[in-house]
């Protein structure tokens, strides 16, 4: 059986950024959609969910990708902004992380990350609330 396009997959954020991820700072916009027909762009919706759709920026900080480009932009599905750390460069992490395979214009293999929430890094809550 082959799949359909835009399949979303679940999966954990500690697969996709096993060494964790900063966020960008000012990195959070709405998505726009461009309407070729009339060359006005409108604010994105979620296909499936209908929810507004924002983009931000992280950096992946897994060692080894040395001085390969570590930014990876992530789609948040929410009724309003999202509200980053506070602080240049913080660690975040993303709820309910899903990731879309696709080729992309260069023929290679991409991913879309789309996620519904933002938040501070649970690993790092939970050690500091231990050390109280």
């Amino acid at each position: 059986m082959a799949l359909r396009g835009g399949v979303r997959f679940g999966v954990p954020f500690e697969v996709v950024f096993p060494h964790g991820c900063v966020f960008v700072p000012d990195s959070i916009a709405e998505a726009q959609d461009f309407n070729e027909a009339t060359r006005q762009r409108t604010p994105s919706k979620d296909k499936v969910t209908g929810q507004r759709v924002w983009q931000c920026r992280v950096m992946d900080m897994d060692p080894e990708l040395g001085s390969r480009s570590r930014e990876v932009s992530i789609k948040i599905l929410a009724d309003h902004q999202p509200v980053p750390p506070v602080g240049p460069f913080q660690p975040v992490e993303f709820e309910n992380l899903t990731v879309t395979p696709y080729v992309g214009s260069n023929g290679r293999l991409a991913f879309s990350y789309r996620a519904t929430g933002l938040v501070a890094p649970q690993g790092l809550a939970a050690s500091s609330g231990k050390a109280a």
